[in-house]
């Protein structure tokens, strides 16, 4: 069937033996319409980020690349600014026919912990082929917090697809016709725009800016943090803020989002911003998000932003980002917000769970 692997076909995945795991895939990790990666016992530190290329294994690549090795077994600092190549615990055998692709954890993106899959022969970060077999591995590169990790745990995730899933404009138009998927009138173009959000109301407060000098964060303790001591507060009382070039920021999109249960989504750049701005997504959707019958009722967008080359002027309604939506195979038999941990539903502004 044409469409994104639900959960059930993930399980069907793993004892067919086209999801690889040592040590074995655990419940926890399958999630609506992805399944969560490990880390491995042991990071590469590398002089840079790189991509395979056609031939080429990551293995051989980290020979001309390869720093130092880390020990990851009793847990280990990845440092602020570094790059590391972490092999993954979860390997692949996928058919013909069917691709997948990766994206941060929505926990991962908060900390703006740039974390990308790559493969081996891969020539683009977080894209699987059709048909690949072999190994995954996870480029990490901690931007703005130094952080405790220990193997087995999930930074990343993996999303499979057969065929060509997502809805155009017009398909888009009619499912929100029907559903509405945005509070408000939908702005559509190549995806559903939407938008930031700087006058909350009964509060000036509109987002964070992390801190640059700030001690390590365990990413096994939630609720642990003062954010204080990691973030600063951004106000407004005039519907706009400056970006300072490099800092990198928490923001929430104005428009509530509603991802009904036979579609998933994607968060996608909004290509007139490039060059300003990159609003830095941690990807996925799951089917539920925000949906009244995953008790959502609308969900906003959590933005991860960091401003390039000049200060610049972010307005109040400004559209920074896009939604892509997807067709499921079949409808998920678990749905975000229902039956598992999902930290976000019902989401406003919100710092990731590590934080008081």
């Amino acid at each position: 069937m044409t469409g994104v692997v639900p959960n059930q076909q993930i399980s069907e995945m793993i004892q067919s033996g086209q999801i690889n795991a040592a040590p074995l895939v655990i419940d926890a990790q399958i999630q609506p319409a992805s399944l969560d990666l490990r880390l491995g016992n042991v990071a590469y530190r590398v002089r840079a980020s790189f991509l395979t290329g056609h031939g080429a294994k990551v293995t051989d690549r980290l020979k001309e690349f390869e720093m130092h090795r880390v020990d990851l077994t009793d847990g280990a600092v990845l440092e602020k600014g570094c790059v590391y190549v972490v092999p993954l615990m979860e390997s692949l055998a996928l058919p013909e026919g069917m691709n997948a692709v990766a994206n941060a954890k929505s926990s991962t993106g908060r900390l703006d912990l740039l974390t990308r899959t790559i493969t081996d022969g891969g020539t683009e970060f977080d894209r699987i082929p059709s048909g690949y077999a072999g190994p995954l591995y996870a480029e990490i590169c901690p931007r703005s917090f130094s952080v405790l990790v220990r193997p087995g745990m999930r930074l990343n995730q993996i999303r499979f697809r057969t065929g060509h899933a997502v809805l155009d404009d017009a398909a888009l138009a009619n499912l929100h016709a029907e559903i509405p998927l945005v509070n408000g009138d939908p702005v559509i173009d190549d995806g559903l725009g939407f938008s930031v959000d700087l006058n909350l109301p009964g509060s000036t407060l509109v987002g964070y800016r992390a801190k640059p000098h700030t001690g390590v964060i365990d990413l096994d303790l939630i609720g642990h943090y003062d954010p204080t001591a990691y973030w600063e507060e951004v106000h407004s009382t005039d519907g706009h803020i400056i970006l300072d070039p490099g800092a990198f920021y928490i923001l929430v999109s104005r428009e509530a989002v509603c991802i009904p249960p036979d579609y998933a989504a994607e968060m996608a750049p909004y290509l007139a911003m490039v060059g300003e701005f990159r609003v830095h997504y941690a990807g996925f959707f799951d089917p539920g998000f925000g949906h009244d019958s995953a008790g959502g009722a609308g969900s906003r967008g959590v933005l991860e932003v960091r401003c390039h080359e000049a200060p610049f002027v972010l307005e109040h309604g400004q559209v920074v980002g896009r939604l892509v939506y997807e067709k499921m195979a079949e409808a998920p038999t678990q749905l975000y917000g229902v039956s598992i941990a999902s930290n976000y539903q019902g989401q406003g502004l919100k710092l990731s769970k590590h934080f008081k």
